[in-house]
């Protein structure tokens, strides 16, 4: 009997449609550990089973059906291995990807996405919404969940750093202030890259402890401050640049712009503001971006920006836009300088 199989004109739709099941999959096994395991080599169902305390029946399921889209690969005698692709959810894989996988199965992530037709409707931030405070509120009063969204941010930096180190010269800088930096990963790359660099990272206090450890793994603790406080307030005067990575998408234009002025104050005449964002692009291309713009309109409350976005709120802030460097991973980074009084 010939077997039928399930591709058709809307087999290339009903993917898009289930995707979310094979993104909670795939985070499942990651928060199992499964890839780590699978990385000393193939494992039965009831081995993987009893070092995860899952039940083997269950787990068999799971691993068949990620098996089938190629996370994983099943062998005779109910055994598993790794495959290439599935070896990038290795905790300690280069460019790893587990942490961001952890991070987008879990509960407050996966809820404030399940409102995002509540979003659409009412122009509202879904997880204010949803739990009556902004996602950073949320956890800074759940130090789990900021360490969950730690390590999601570390994951998604390092493929980005190679790339944006190769598109934009860094080198003309003295002392460089990495503006909301978090656990200082693509600070600790560029003071790597260039060995005269010296940085202050600046955060809020509870990612000290992880910045320190980033920062004495790549041997550059020594060129590297880290300063507390917050970017609304006021931030360490006189460096020659001011690095905004990935921060302006998190914030309305309201916020942003008080961010960006706090850079101004801060800002010698002489000073560069360096932003680096996805830039959003034209209709029906540049789909990473325009998903997570939808991302900063139900987890964040912010949004993605197109590059005219992008120079009328440094005008308003006082800067002026001199230009945007691509890079291979989509970021752009956009440099400006302090506009000249009128």
């Amino acid at each position: 009997m010939t077997r039928l199989h399930d591709e058709g004109p809307s087999a290339p739709l009903m993917r898009l449609i289930n995707g979310y099941q094979v993104s909670q999959a795939i985070h499942v096994a990651t928060v199992l550990g499964i890839p780590g395991l699978l990385a000393e080599g193939p494992r039965t169902t009831d081995e993987l089973a009893a070092a995860t305390d899952s039940t083997g029946n269950a787990l068999r399921r799971l691993l068949r059906a990620l098996a089938a889209i190629g996370v994983f690969h099943e062998e005779a005698v109910d055994r598993f291995s790794l495959t290439p692709l599935g070896d990038g959810l290795r905790p300690d894989a280069p460019d790893s990807l587990a942490g961001w996988a952890a991070f987008v199965g879990r509960p407050h992530h996966w809820e404030a996405w399940g409102h995002l037709l509540d979003s659409v409707k009412s122009g509202e931030n879904a997880f204010r919404s949803l739990h009556g405070v902004d996602v950073w509120t949320h956890r800074s009063e759940h130090p789990e969940e900021r360490a969950v969204f730690d390590a999601a941010m570390v994951a998604l930096t390092r493929p980005t750093n190679a790339s944006l180190l190769e598109a934009y010269d860094f080198g003309g800088f003295g002392m460089l202030v990495d503006v909301g930096g978090g656990v200082g990963t693509f600070l600790a790359a560029l003071l790597a890259a260039y060995p005269s660099l010296h940085g202050i990272l600046f955060d809020q206090p509870h990612v000290f402890e992880g910045a320190k450890e980033q920062l004495r793994a790549a041997g550059v603790a020594d060129r590297c401050r880290i300063v507390a406080g917050s970017f609304f307030d006021e931030l360490p005067e006189g460096a020659d640049a001011y690095l905004l990575k990935s921060i302006l998408h998190d914030w309305e234009d309201e916020e942003a712009a008080a961010i960006l002025r706090t850079c101004r104050r801060a800002i010698g005449p002489g000073g560069t503001l360096i932003v680096v964002e996805r830039v959003l692009g034209p209709p029906n291309q540049g789909a990473k971006t325009k998903f997570s713009d939808l991302n900063m309109l139900v987890m964040p409350g912010g949004r993605e920006r197109g590059l005219q976005e992008f120079e009328a709120l440094f005008e308003t802030a006082g800067f002026r836009l001199e230009r945007e460097t691509p890079s291979s991973s989509g970021f752009s980074v956009i440099a400006a300088s302090p506009a000249r009084a009128s």
